[in-house]
């Protein structure tokens, strides 16, 4: 039992250690977050959403940028489209569940936002619905998946793709990474 639960940390470790030596994966994280920075900046918002455990990454990532990371400071706009029990119900019975983020980036993103379609997979259908309808609207589109190719790779503006083919460890980096902007956009916007 022992070995099993140091291969599962050995495991996470070594993903977040091959993040750490890729230089272009990490010069894309910086891109990311500097593009968060300037939505802010121009008083635009950030959109998140996810299936499953990556939906609760998009609420924890969102519940961070609205309340608060490390330090005191304003608010700041987001929205994660996985939290409304009334909209995501009416959408899958109304007009499907590959419907679910897309009707909702129509409702409320605006040119500008910016939307991070998290999937493990990279080819979630809800959420490659969802990134077709923030281009339509001159939303910027971030990515976060794993190393599979995946239909979000063609469709982003900018992707961040885990180097692991495994979920629990590709969903593991993902909340890191959104712990990184969330760091970085408190850190640019508000000081240390």
């Amino acid at each position: 039992m022992i070995d099993k639960i140091k291969k599962s940390i050995s495991q996470s470790i070594e993903t977040k250690a091959l993040i750490l030596k890729d230089e272009a994966l990490l010069a894309t994280i910086q891109e990311v977050c500097d593009l968060c920075v300037l939505a802010y900046a121009k008083g635009k918002k950030i959109l998140v959403a996810g299936n499953g455990g990556s939906a609760a990454d998009a609420q924890h990532i969102v519940a961070e940028l609205v309340a608060r990371f490390y330090m005191e400071r304003p608010a700041l706009s987001a929205i994660a489209l996985t939290t409304d029990s009334s909209i995501l119900t009416a959408i899958g019975n109304d007009y499907g569940y590959e419907q679910l983020f897309s009707r909702q980036i129509e409702a409320n993103a605006n040119q500008g936002d910016v939307f991070i379609a998290i999937s493990t997979s990279g080819s979630s259908a809800n959420i490659v619905h969802a990134i077709k309808a923030a281009k339509a609207k001159g939303v910027h589109v971030v990515g976060l998946t794993g190393n599979k190719q995946g239909k979000m790779d063609a469709l982003c503006e900018r992707i961040i793709k885990v180097p692991s083919l495994h979920t629990p460890r590709i969903q593991e980096a993902h909340i890191l990474i959104g712990h990184i902007l969330c760091e970085r956009i408190e850190c640019e916007m508000f000081g240390q």
